[in-house]
């Protein structure tokens, strides 16, 4: 199976993660998605292929060569976000696209503008899959998933090229913050990792937010409004005034590159009682701290209004920036600029703007830098792969393995 077909085989997997389930993994989509996974991890010859009870797809490659060599993992995530739908994905293919604008939907006038998507410029002259305007893709991290599995089917068909010991994960629920929880870092035994999960493919990072998820209670008192004066407590009305009351300019539509922001995630009220629930982000380690004290400042100055328990926030921590664990690694992240140098590939370090599942497992001792993937716009109908991408992401990995069994 060719890499594309692959990956189109795999985006029709509806496999959208559950914020709200309590079940692990959050939705038995992905365990579908995992048994195939499995299964063709086993067809490859793979050893200690299996999926655990959380949902986490583990094979290992063994090395083929005498001498000690560095034992490296390779990590994508199964599901995708559930911001847009994953149902019913209808990859659509476009043949050395020509920088116009792409119509994804003629029936619902559903354009992708370069204007207002500009990464498509690096693809001009490319070749490239998008949606049909109704569900996101699937790229965040099929594409992923793709590359480590048309990787691993090169080296199954070429067992006279030399490679380390590559220990394959596959996780559930990333895009809930749950990627890494059940990963069995000893159990997997490799002296550090690469996720597979970004965009573009020249990219690499190493730093990513501290993250904290919040969740804000608020309680009214609801009364008839017509006998409502001066005792009606409205609980979205003290909802709206405890969002109005955060720093403006950590809104994230008006953040980027190091920048953090207070994103709104969910709001559900009435009278009586009302919910607010935010993700909190910073590269910063200290200004993380203090948005999360910018919550309960508000908490306490509302309850001093209205009185005691009226809000009750609740804030637990995500993950951590890595960036600082990679201080004395950093050839960790050297080797795989060296390759794509030598590739001719001008490299970027860039922090994400976001979590993966190197993140946490960097955390856990398990250092593991992210790469990308050739995707963009990830997690709605705009999102898009760049199959040359994709392709030459394989690539590079072929020869940052074969950099690994070369410098005894």
């Amino acid at each position: 199976m060719n890499i594309v077909d692959r990956f189109i085989a795999y985006a029709k997997m509806e496999t959208t993660s559950d914020p709200m389930s309590t079940s692990i993994p959050s939705t038995a989509s992905q365990l579908e998605l995992a048994k195939v996974l499995e299964e063709q991890l086993n067809a490859f010859g793979l050893l200690d292929v299996y999926t655990s009870e959380y949902g986490v797809v583990y094979a290992t490659l063994e090395k083929n060569v005498e001498h000690d060599v560095d034992c490296i993992g390779l990590i994508a995530h199964m599901d995708t976000s559930s911001d847009m739908s994953g149902k019913h994905v209808h990859p659509r293919l476009i043949t050395n696209y020509d920088g116009s604008t792409i119509v994804l939907n003629e029936k619902e006038q559903i354009t992708m503008d370069p204007k207002m998507f500009p990464s498509l410029e690096r693809c001009i002259g490319k070749d490239l899959l998008v949606t049909d305007g109704t569900t996101l893709l699937g790229a965040d991290d099929k594409a992923g998933i793709s590359i480590i599995m048309d990787l691993i089917q090169y080296y199954v068909e070429h067992p006279d090229v030399k490679h380390p010991t590559i220990k394959v994960i596959f996780t559930p629920d990333e895009e809930i913050g749950h990627g890494a929880d059940h990963v069995d870092v000893k159990k997997v035994d490799a002296d550090y990792a690469y996720t597979i999960d970004g965009a573009e493919i020249n990219v690499i990072s190493f730093e990513n937010f501290n993250a904290a998820s919040a969740k804000v209670h608020v309680q009214g008192n609801s009364i008839h409004p017509g006998s409502a004066k001066d005792k009606l407590l409205n609980a979205s009305k003290l909802a709206m005034e405890f969002h109005m009351a955060l720093p403006l300019d950590l809104d994230p539509a008006k953040t980027e590159g190091y920048e953090g922001f207070n994103h709104l995630t969910l709001f559900n009220g009435q009278s009586e009682y009302a919910t607010l629930e935010y993700i909190i982000r910073n590269h910063s380690r200290e200004k993380f701290e203090a948005q999360k004290q910018d919550f309960y400042a508000i908490q306490d100055a509302m309850n001093a209004t209205y009185g005691k328990n009226t809000i009750k926030v609740d804030i637990e921590d995500s993950y951590y920036n890595m960036a600082e664990l990679f201080k004395d690694h950093m050839y960790i992240v050297d080797d795989v600029r060296m390759v794509m140098q030598d590739m001719g590939i001008p490299v970027h370090y860039e922090p994400i703007r976001g979590g993966t599942d190197g993140a946490r497992l960097s955390n856990e001792g398990l250092l593991t830098p992210n790469l990308g993937t050739g995707g963009d716009n990830f997690h709605g109908k705009y999102e898009y792969l760049c199959i040359d991408e994709m392709k030459q992401m394989v690539e590079i990995l072929k020869n940052v393995m074969t950099s690994k069994v070369e410098n005894i």
